[in-house]
């Protein structure tokens, strides 16, 4: 089965970026949505970004519009929002689909590895959170409604 760093994905710019650019990291893999009701965990992610960036660790956002069309926008306007609105510096890449026939490979790779409730693959939801080790394995998903900030104790444990 292939690892997290296997894969390459596009920026907001464009750019093809591989993943093993962020071996020996500890990743937290977010499919975000500008206009979602769980948005404002941008600030949270964004929290977690700064307080551990500097100690091996990084969120990538991932922008999703399966989900009641709730990330419309074109590249600029997605980068703009996150910007302007939540002050975002992490990572964030072009909009992808998370289930279905166009999965993403990444997504695809994810779900299984990192599978939801009762082993289930689908993505519920904008804001769901997959949190990758060191070593390029996933280690857990995290539903929607949970909050960057509980994530904390996990990534702490796995930067030491």
């Amino acid at each position: 089965m292939p690892d997290f760093y296997d894969f390459s994905v596009r920026r907001l710019d464009g750019t093809e970026q591989s993943l093993a650019d962020y071996r020996d990291k500890v990743v937290l893999v977010v499919n975000v949505a500008s206009f979602c009701g769980f948005t404002p965990q941008y600030t949270g992610l964004e929290t977690l970004y700064k307080t551990y960036g500097d100690k091996g660790f990084v969120v990538l956002g991932f922008p999703c519009n399966q989900f009641g069309e709730q990330e419309p926008g074109a590249a600029d306007e997605i980068a703009s929002f996150c910007e302007l609105n939540y002050n975002v510096t992490f990572p964030l890449y072009e909009k992808v689909e998370v289930n279905g026939p166009g999965t993403a490979p990444m997504f695809q790779w994810l779900k299984k590895a990192a599978p939801g409730m009762l082993g289930l693959n689908d993505i519920k939801w904008n804001f769901t959170k997959f949190l990758i080790g060191k070593d390029g394995h996933a280690i857990k998903r995290f539903a929607s409604t949970t909050e960057p900030a509980e994530i904390a104790p996990e990534i702490e444990a796995l930067l030491k």
